[in-house]
């Protein structure tokens, strides 16, 4: 793991104990940063709602008559899909095959698809297992075959890494790891990298540290992040990276209260 200096460390102990303090008077809070969470994620993955549009819809109910209907449908996907994980974080349960399967079928719900491979039939919507390669520009992902047995060793590692993180900083990598691995693996054909945010949220909520998003306007140096530590087989990139997201959510968020 990344060593964070004592002088970050402390910063971001005092951030986080700010705005539980914050957040305490704040009926509306929780909800807005779940509509907040929900339109970064989909704006990162290509919906061109604005933030407006997103509260629009998802406080009132009220459609963007001027965007795609399969847009809409992504936003309302991922915010039943986030109510869904982090109540079920909050049960503070070990994490599962069963619980990814339901989350990443949430997440495209209404815009995922069933495929027909020579090698069976799958459907992204029920967060079946993909049985074709997928790739991302240049990025080629793990062969389909080797999806299931990944899954399992990811899910070891994880439950093991959550019993001994005892620091912050711990925590916090630990809840990075799970996004970096998650979407690096991309179980799923679509919808892996909402998903990988939705469980880097689960364990921030199984250590009862706030939930964040990384921001739209971040997502150039955010696909960066996550490249060039893959390439270079050092995951620290990407951990500083959200650790600057981290600090810049509980930043705003704590002067905007």
């Amino acid at each position: 793991m990344a060593k964070m200096n004592a002088l970050d460390t402390d910063k971001l102990e005092k951030l986080v104990a700010a705005y539980k303090l914050a957040e305490q008077g704040q009926v509306d809070l929780k909800k807005y940063t779940y509509y907040a969470i929900t339109y970064h994620s989909t704006a990162i993955e290509g919906s061109t709602l604005t933030e407006g549009q997103v509260y629009d819809l998802l406080d009132q109910d009220i459609p963007a008559g001027n965007k795609p209907f399969s847009e809409q449908q992504m936003v309302i996907d991922h915010q039943n899909a986030l109510i869904y994980t982090l109540n079920k974080a909050s049960e503070k349960q070990p994490l599962t095959e069963t619980l990814i399967h339901e989350i990443g079928g949430m997440v495209v719900r209404n815009t995922g698809s069933i495929y027909s491979t020579a090698l069976g039939t799958f459907d992204s919507a029920r967060g079946d297992y993909r049985l074709v390669n997928v790739h991302a520009g240049a990025r080629t992902f793990p062969n389909y075959s080797k999806v299931p047995d990944l899954m399992k060793t990811f899910i070891q590692e994880i439950n093991k890494q959550v019993s001994e993180a005892k620091t912050l900083q711990q925590k916090c990598e630990t809840a990075f790891y799970v996004h970096f691995q998650f979407v690096s693996i991309h179980p799923f054909a679509d919808g892996n990298g909402r998903t990988s945010r939705l469980l880097m949220n689960y364990i921030l909520t199984c250590f009862d540290l706030p939930i964040f998003h990384v921001y739209k306007s971040s997502r150039i140096s955010y696909i960066q992040a996550l490249e060039k530590a893959r390439a270079t087989d050092k995951v620290a990139v990407f951990y500083d990276f959200m650790f600057k997201q981290y600090r810049k959510f509980l930043e705003k968020e704590i002067k905007t209260v």
